[in-house]
């Protein structure tokens, strides 16, 4: 059924029904590559709906980038402890949201949340092979050894068998790495670094698929994703 254009606006972005006219009287949004004149204007929910240029994600589902701060769990609701979809703002909140896979609570970052099911079960999968890039920040520096070890597949301590991974050895100090993993155990970057020696002592997603964390997002906010950024995860 068609919509109107600045509900349409509303229930994919952060943006206020005043703004949303701002927007269209300012020639800001565009419609199946024409522009828009009318907030009223009745829309297919399907339709490609572009706010200065960035094509909002069409049908019905939500899906939004959250830079995840320390201290709050990857779940949906929890009675005890803030959560992930305890963050995003009323206007983009909806009754199904929930964290496409986890991080750990002191683990920062990038996290999709979404509520369409089959998406997440394509990110989460190994079978889709789509690399999870994290920043960790480490007590001791590594050999150049544990390199190889990443790459042939790190062995956890109880026996767990981790699939092929990357791992950089970056310079600074503190000692940090770059770790590339094309799945997502329970603490598996934690638990391969202290397979190798090391403990971690901060933990930072970087990137999912091709998509890196927006700079211009700070711990704790969130923002819908356009469809070519869908597209990169």
């Amino acid at each position: 059924m068609p919509v109107r254009l600045d509900k349409l606006i509303s229930s994919k972005t952060p943006f206020s029904r005043t703004q949303i006219k701002a927007l269209i009287r300012d020639g800001r949004v565009c419609v199946d590559g024409c522009t828009a004149v009318r907030p009223e204007e009745q829309v297919s929910p399907d339709a490609e709906v572009a706010v200065d240029g960035r094509l909002l994600p069409a049908g019905e589902h939500c899906y939004l980038m959250l830079h995840k701060p320390a201290g709050v769990l990857s779940a949906a609701r929890d009675a005890h402890c803030r959560t992930v979809v305890d963050l995003v703002p009323e206007e983009l909140r909806r009754k199904t949201l929930f964290p496409v896979g986890r991080l750990d609570r002191d683990t920062t970052g990038l996290l999709i949340l979404t509520d369409d099911g089959d998406f997440a079960h394509r990110v989460i999968s190994p079978k889709s092979r789509i690399p999870k890039v994290y920043l960790a920040q480490l007590d001791r520096p590594l050999e150049d050894s544990a390199v190889r070890v990443f790459a042939e597949g790190v062995i956890l301590a109880d026996g767990t068998a981790c699939l092929p991974a990357k791992l950089e050895l970056l310079e600074g100090a503190p000692p940090h790495v770059r770790v590339t993993v094309f799945e997502g155990k329970y603490h598996q970057i934690k638990r391969m670094l202290g397979a190798v020696g090391a403990g971690v002592t901060a933990l930072h997603r970087e990137r999912i698929g091709e998509l890196s964390l927006d700079p211009d997002l700070p711990p704790g906010a969130c923002r819908t994703l356009d469809l070519e950024e869908i597209g990169k995860i």
